[in-house]
């Protein structure tokens, strides 16, 4: 007879608890136990972002972002109708400002339909209108399917479902150090000078998003990519602002550069967010611009990806920054998708950081990217669609890892 598997899951973000939850479906005979460092789930980018559920516009056909992204919508959809969780199609628009952004709008739709994203259609400046009143721009790409939902209440679902399931959710748990051998991994837990705890598993998987390069490190992993944070900082419309905004008004991406600059996003319960932006955080978990961790900005400093970034893509850095320290930048920046809006429509709302591995040679991983080193599953790279895609992300990690053998 089979003895009983035990696996782990690091992080109760999103991801990690829809490993958890599939794995605890899929293999009724698994032993499945989430460790998270925080006192809740989604403590950190699963609870932290715009709430967008991504249709799959921009991502490399062929590539994981763009197939996991697209089987994730769906999955995502009817777990939300199941659990009455808020989801709706709230539609997005991408705004040409002028020719060279109209140009950019034929790649972007090409790929859209080849990756099976239903319903885009091009816009003149009266088909933008119609969408979104207020929006101004020479043209336009309009997903309806594009969502919106709380991925905090999503994730919260998840650790009830693995609970249900007989698996355990540890929270303030964080991890120390693991340790491997043929058999089986040990994963040190509890507080630096408190109380630990040896955890035995058959096999583990490290899903710890901005911590997730260093947990790697840990299980025999390469320093290469380094998961570096970067800041994003959201602006809130006045309630009696809201209106301007329909949906998602986006800009049109420029391949030049790494982000995407500020965009505006009705959220499932009333708010509409302007940004984020994004800048170079001084801490890993640093939401605010003071927050400051010499050891983990030493870290990220002393990455030469880093500085080959920053020599590459100073310019949008340095706009970026401004973004970031001033209200008035920052909405001269939203002002270029809903010309109305005012300085003072704006006022201070959460920010969020995003993790993004960087490569040595100063280049951004764009697409997922997991690595196994013997009983050790990591996932290097899982930014935005992430959280669209978690659903998918844990069936490709059960079926590609064997995990739910």
């Amino acid at each position: 007879m089979r003895s009983t598997r035990h696996i782990g899951v690091i992080g109760a973000g999103i991801v990690g608890l829809a490993l958890a939850r599939e794995l605890a479906l899929r293999t009724p005979g698994t032993r499945v136990t989430v460790l998270e460092k925080e006192d809740r789930v989604a403590a950190h980018q699963s609870g932290r972002n715009s709430g967008v559920v991504h249709a799959g516009l921009y991502y490399e056909p062929g590539s994981l972002k763009a197939t996991l992204c697209r089987r994730g919508v769906g999955l995502l959809k009817d777990y939300c109708a199941e659990h009455e969780l808020p989801y709706r199609e709230a539609g997005k628009v991408l705004v040409a400002a002028d020719a060279e952004d109209e140009a950019r709008l034929e790649n972007i739709e090409r790929r859209a339909k080849d990756n099976g994203v239903p319903g885009v259609t091009r816009l003149g400046p009266e088909g933008l209108r119609e969408i979104e009143p207020h929006a101004q721009g020479v043209a336009g790409l309009h997903s309806p399917s594009t969502a919106i939902t709380d991925y905090a209440a999503v994730a919260e679902q998840l650790a009830d479902d693995v609970r249900r399931s007989g698996g355990r959710v540890l929270l303030n748990t964080p991890v120390l150090d693991l340790r491997q051998d043929h058999s089986r991994v040990e994963v040190l837990t509890g507080e630096v000078e408190g109380e630990r705890t040896i955890h035995r598993f058959d096999r583990i998987v490290i899903c710890g998003g901005l911590q997730s390069d260093v947990l790697a490190r840990k299980a025999g992993a390469s320093a290469d990519p380094r998961t570096v944070p970067f800041r994003g900082q959201y602006q809130e419309l006045v309630p009696d602002r809201r209106h301007l905004v329909n949906g998602l008004v986006y800009p049109v991406p420029d391949p030049r550069y790494p982000f995407l600059g500020v965009h505006l996003t009705r959220h499932v319960h009333g708010e509409v967010m302007a940004g984020p932006n994004a800048v170079l955080a001084t801490a890993a978990e640093g939401y605010r611009g003071r927050d400051w961790n010499p050891s983990e900005f030493a870290r990220t400093l002393g990455w030469p990806g880093t500085w080959r970034l920053a020599r590459r893509h100073w310019t949008v850095g340095a706009r970026e920054m401004l973004v970031s320290a001033s209200t008035a930048v920052f909405a001269s920046q939203a002002r270029r998708l809903i010309p109305e809006l005012e300085n003072a429509d704006l006022v201070p709302a959460p920010a969020g950081v995003r993790a993004q591995a960087l490569g040595r040679d100063g280049r951004l991983v764009d697409d997922f990217r997991v690595e196994n080193h013997g009983r050790v599953v990591c996932v290097r790279n899982a930014p935005s669609p992430a959280a669209t895609s978690s659903l998918a992300i844990a069936e490709f990690l059960a079926e590609e890892y064997g995990l739910g053998a």
